[in-house]
C-alpha cells in the first residue's frame, strides 16, 4: 500500500494562518519562543509545519546531512534553490528561511541581491547569511529592497577553516565585545532574526535582552534566546556524525517522527530546551 493511500500515514493540514514577519515580530515582542527546524524536502516540511514549527530553515547543512560532505562549503546556490522549491511545495504556513551558501554573497551587494532573488523566487520568505562586520552593508542593501534577512553570528560554518573547527566562539572578552558590536550593527541594518551558534549562554542572554527588534535564535547558545533551531536529522538522532552536546534526541521516547517534532516545539515554547546545565555552554 502506498503512503498516499494509507490514512495512518497522512499528514494533517496545519490549523493556523500562515506565519508572517509581523507575526514573528509580535511573538518576539511578547516573549513567545520561536521554534525553528531545518527542512530539505516536501514531506518533512509538511510534517513539521503540521506539528506547529514556526519557521523552517532550508539550511546549507544539507551538504553534510544529505550530500555527505564534511562541511557546508561544497553546497551551491543551485542546490539551495532546488531544496527550497521542494520545501515550499510541502509547506503551507511556516515561515521559510533560505541559507545563502558559501560564495553566493561574498563579492558584494549585487551578488547578494541576485542570489537572494533566486531563493525568494524558489519560495523563501527570508534569506540568511553568515558573519558580521562586512555583512552589515549587505543586510541593509537587501532589506531596503524588500528582502527580509536573518543574520548568523558565533560559529559560522562557512568559515570553519578560519575558525579552526567547530568550537565555542566569543569566549574571551574581546571576542564577546566584537560579537556584540556585530549584532547591534546587524539590527541597525534591518535584520529581523539572528542565529547565535555556539556562544556562551551568558553572552547570548545579554544580547537577547539588549537587542530590541532583532530576535535571537540559539543553537548551542543557551536557554534565554528568543527561539531555538536544530538540524532535523540531529534532533531525530539519525545522523552518523558525532552530535554536539547541545543537541537533544527527541526521537528517544517518542512514538513517531511527528511526536518527536511536537515534543521539540513544546520544549522550545516552554523553555525546557535547551537545558542550560547540559545542552549549552
Amino acid at each position: 500500500m502506498s503512503a498516499q493511500s494509507s490514512p495512518t500515514q497522512s499528514i494533517p493540514s496545519p490549523e493556523r494562518k500562515p506565519i508572517s514577519l509581523p507575526h514573528l515580530r509580535k511573538m518576539h515582542a511578547q516573549g513567545e519562543k520561536i521554534a525553528v527546524l531545518t527542512a530539505y524536502d516536501a514531506t518533512f516540511a509538511a510534517l513539521a509545519d503540521a506539528c506547529g514549527i514556526d519557521a523552517l530553515l532550508v539550511g546549507d547543512s544539507l551538504g553534510m546531512v544529505l550530500q555527505g560532505h564534511h562541511s557546508t562549503l561544497p553546497v551551491t546556490l543551485a542546490d539551495m534553490v532546488y531544496h527550497m522549491q521542494c520545501v515550499a511545495r510541502g509547506n503551507k504556513t511556516a515561515w521559510l528561511i533560505g541559507d545563502l551558501p558559501y560564495g553566493s554573497y561574498h563579492t558584494g551587494p549585487d551578488q547578494a541581491y541576485r542570489s537572494s532573488c533566486a531563493l525568494m523566487q524558489a519560495g523563501a520568505h527570508m534569506v540568511k547569511l553568515e558573519g558580521g562586520g562586512w555583512t552589515t552593508a549587505l543586510v541593509e542593501y537587501l532589506v531596503t529592497r524588500g528582502i527580509p534577512v536573518c543574520g548568523h553570528l558565533g560559529l559560522t560554518p562557512q568559515s570553519v577553516h578560519a575558525l579552526g573547527g567547530y568550537r565555542l566562539q566569543a569566549k574571551e572578552d574581546s571576542a564577546a565585545n566584537k560579537l556584540k558590536r556585530e549584532a547591534t550593527d546587524l539590527e541597525s541594518a534591518g535584520a529581523s532574526l539572528c542565529v547565535l551558534e555556539m556562544v556562551p549562554a551568558v553572552l547570548a542572554a545579554e544580547l537577547t535582552n539588549t537587542l530590541k527588534t532583532m530576535a535571537t535564535i540559539g543553537i548551542g547558545a543557551g536557554q534565554q534566546c528568543s527561539g531555538q533551531v536544530l538540524v532535523l536529522h540531529d534532533m531525530l538522532g539519525i545522523t552518523p556524525m558525532k552530535l554536539p552536546r547541545f543537541v537533544r534526541n527527541f526521537m528517544q521516547d517518542s512514538t513517531s517522527v511527528q511526536d518527536a517534532i511536537k515534543r521539540y516545539v513544546s520544549a522550545v515554547k516552554e523553555g525546557s530546551f535547551p537545558d542550560n546545565a547540559v545542552h549549552a555552554y
